[in-house]
């Protein structure tokens, strides 16, 4: 049902100078993660123009469930490609060479717009959200190393983010199981996909380093290697695990605790709890034991 992926208009309020390294415990992480940032507006857009061509094959299909599922995935990838346009403007205000890395990206998702067609875009949009599930999985089970003591508001963008990914991870492989199902482009876009996301974040944290003087530091890529390397574990066999003929992503287990924030979300002031807060801020209230149906005797 389409009530079952809703629309969070998320509400953040970016502090007046807010620092590119939002994360000052480790900036070489908020560093990689504003280059992630940098590829969304471009990368979304792609994959909901991609997904959003296959609706009229889905429908004609008779199948009206996936049908209202992809209008529901996208809404919330419109909001997550709005989101992270708002937070690169205040990216490239303190770094104005992220531009260049924003110009290549336009260009690649523009080159793939025009000449890779309507199949692969699909099976492109299918590889990118299993990847995103995967750094959902990946970001869930390392909130707390990765994200402790970092600003609030870029924090909760990214976990945002990535929670709501998990919401709608069926909903792109539906569509190519609909309209293509081909495996052999299914694995060929999938590895376009995971190909770019990692050269692009790598120029983006050459960038941001060398402005904040940690390009050649040890500790920085020292750092990063460690958290790719973690990644690679997490993502490189979900990749492998999609491209089996019986897999559905309906199989894989969610994050433990993603899925509890955001039932937490107040769709009457748009916000959500900060990502730290007591976990009795977003638990559901336990319903007191006088209301319970008592035990026959």
């Amino acid at each position: 049902m389409e009530g079952s992926i809703p629309h969070r208009p998320i509400r953040l309020a970016y502090p007046d100078g807010m620092r590119a390294a939002w994360q000052p415990a480790k900036p070489e992480f908020a560093a990689a993660c504003n280059a992630l940032s940098l590829g969304m507006p471009y990368g979304e857009p792609y994959v909901m123009a991609s997904i959003r061509n296959a609706l009229p094959a889905v429908e004609a299909a008779g199948d009206d469930e996936v049908a209202a599922q992809v209008r529901a995935y996208l809404e919330q990838e419109r909001e997550h490609a709005h989101q992270h346009r708002r937070f690169n403007e205040l990216l490239r205000a303190q770094h104005p060479a992220l531009r260049h890395v924003e110009r290549w990206l336009k260009r690649s998702y523009s080159f793939l717009n025009r000449r890779a067609g309507h199949r692969f875009g699909v099976a492109y949009a299918a590889g990118f959200e299993a990847t995103a599930f995967a750094a959902a999985r990946w970001m869930d089970t390392h909130r707390h190393s990765l994200f402790r003591g970092a600003d609030p508001e870029p924090a909760t963008l990214f976990l945002w983010h990535l929670a709501e990914e998990v919401e709608h991870k069926t909903v792109a492989h539906d569509v190519w199981a609909t309209v293509d199902g081909n495996r052999l482009r299914y694995g060929a876009a999938m590895a376009l996909c995971f190909t770019m996301l990692v050269w692009f974040i790598f120029c983006g944290v050459v960038v941001q380093l060398a402005a904040w003087r940690r390009l050649l530091s040890p500790v920085a890529w020292f750092r990063l290697w460690t958290w790719g390397i973690g990644f690679a574990f997490e993502v490189l066999p979900t990749m492998a695990m999609t491209a089996l003929p019986s897999h559905h992503p309906s199989k894989q287990a969610d994050p433990s605790w993603m899925p509890m924030w955001l039932s937490a979300y107040d769709a009457a002031t748009n916000t959500i709890p900060a990502w730290d807060a007591p976990i009795d801020a977003y638990l559901p209230l336990v319903a007191p034991t006088s209301t319970l149906h008592p035990e026959p005797a």
